[in-house]
């Protein structure tokens, strides 16, 4: 039924017909992640790292209430440049097809899209989680109840360090959601490599991390799993320098009344406008590694599926 509302590329349809590796991507980097034409430019080198290491990337968004799976360089331009453009998670789909507007992915979105196309992996910046303070306000994103229902594994630079890492952790245990550190046994927090948290399992190899999604799905348990894949040493940024600038982003936003889905933008605008910049290029090279790494598990995937 949802197939009348859905549009494949053909470069992807193909692929996924035949078996080969397709990696899925959101487009809220383009619309809400950074500015025109550095969004552009980040999501088409993004597609490119994909090819370049075996796989078909599969931009993602809702254009004029199409849901398209594979965005061309076109469509991806006029994403880049579009105003009023949703912020789109689950409960958004409908609204965004029925009024017929154009609408960027976030995580859970994303998930879901790539799941009716039978994409089984995905490379992020980073997921959403439980806020800072969510024992009063309940602010928990959408991504991570995403995770525990739609198969689909998430590569990303572990949880925003804008969050309550700690209590993230708790909520994807609770919900059964694996958190598998790449080459790590901590979490990593978004721009540095380090947490404080360690990871359920740790994975060396795109094969191994293959074999464990196959083994996850062939057992039908149902639900995604977190890739958890530090950011470079050579982009990581300085934890102290990082840390005060999001107490600092935090105490703006509550001053400012910033709430729900807003709150993430925010937090990642002000945050690179307190480090001068240097956040959003840490930002945009871990997109790069997680792309490279999802790639290589799709390859590594579809040689066994």
């Amino acid at each position: 039924m949802f197939e009348k509302y859905l549009d494949i590329n053909l470069e992807v349809a193909a692929a996924l017909k035949n078996g080969k590796a397709v990696v899925a991507l959101e487009s809220t980097i383009i619309s809400h992640g950074m500015p025109y034409p550095k969004n552009v430019e980040t999501a088409l080198n993004v597609e490119k790292i994909v090819r370049e290491n075996g796989a078909i990337p599969a931009t993602i968004a809702i254009l004029k209430g199409r849901l398209k799976v594979g965005l061309t360089a076109d469509e991806i331009e006029y994403l880049g440049k579009a105003k009023d453009v949703v912020k789109c998670s689950r409960r958004d789909i409908p609204f965004i097809i029925a009024k017929k507007l154009d609408g960027a992915t976030t995580v859970a979105s994303t998930m879901i899209l790539a799941s009716m196309a039978g994409i089984k992996i995905f490379a992020t910046g980073g997921v959403g989680g439980v806020h800072r303070g969510a024992q009063e306000t309940f602010d928990i994103s959408a991504d991570l109840l995403e995770l525990a229902q739609t198969d689909v594994a998430v590569v990303c630079a572990g949880a925003k360090s804008i969050l309550d890492i700690g209590l993230t952790l708790e909520y994807l245990e609770t919900n059964g959601v694996p958190v598998v550190g790449y080459q790590t046994d901590e979490l990593p927090a978004f721009y540095t490599r380090k947490s404080g948290f360690g990871v359920d399992y740790r994975i060396d190899s795109p094969e191994e991390m293959a074999q464990t999604l196959k083994a996850k799905w062939d057992l039908k348990l149902k639900g995604g799993l977190i890739i958890a894949n530090p950011i470079p040493e050579a982009y990581a940024m300085d934890l102290d320098t990082i840390t005060k600038a999001i107490e600092e982003a935090l105490k703006q936003a509550q001053r400012d009344g910033i709430k729900g889905k807003e709150s993430t933008p925010y937090l990642l605008a002000k945050v690179k406008e307190l480090t001068g910049g240097d956040s959003l290029d840490s930002n945009i090279q871990l997109v790069y590694n997680n792309a490279k790494v999802g790639a290589q598990v799709a390859v590594a995937l579809a040689k066994i599926s």
